[in-house]
């Protein structure tokens, strides 16, 4: 009796809808990521949701060298490595285009939230002074996260195996 009413509460835990997972990110933006010494820095927090593919960011930079030119996440990459632009967003800068605040949210997709999720993203903010970008960060997922990414997996797996 005790297997079957396992197995009865497996089966009812995978067969129920699919509930979203609000994964939380993070990323620290420094030109020592880009590799050219600027001083500049920054930080963002992001969230990726993965029932709705919804992909959210905040965040703030400020020092910057040159005038602000442009900024995007790019991906995948591993730190250090390049990569193409996945998705372009808009900072609102301070009076001298040195500094600024940016936020938004995108539907990404499953493919590029598996991209995410894996910290194969990173944001790059260009400037004048550095057009291939004057501060870059990684964007990783936050502690537990990983635990949550494996119980998702066995999750799927067993509820795979069950149909």
């Amino acid at each position: 009796m005790r297997p079957f009413l396992a197995a009865s509460f497996i089966l009812f835990l995978f067969a129920s809808p699919a509930h979203a997972t609000l994964f939380n990110l993070s990323s620290s933006i420094d030109g020592a990521q880009a590799g050219n010494g600027s001083a500049a820095s920054g930080s963002a927090t992001l969230t990726f949701d993965d029932v709705t593919n919804v992909f959210a960011w905040s965040g703030i930079f400020s020092g910057l060298d040159g005038d602000y030119a442009a900024s995007h996440f790019h991906g995948p990459a591993a730190p250090g490595e390049g990569a193409g632009v996945r998705l372009a967003f808009s900072v609102d800068l301070d009076a001298e285009n040195r500094s600024g605040t940016f936020g938004g949210d995108s539907v990404i997709g499953a493919a590029f939230g598996a991209e995410v999720l894996a910290g194969r993203w990173y944001i790059n903010i260009h400037s004048a002074e550095f057009s291939g970008g004057e501060i870059r960060g990684q964007v990783v997922p936050e502690p537990g996260t990983a635990l949550l990414l494996g119980l998702g997996m066995l999750g799927l797996s067993l509820r795979r195996s069950v149909r």
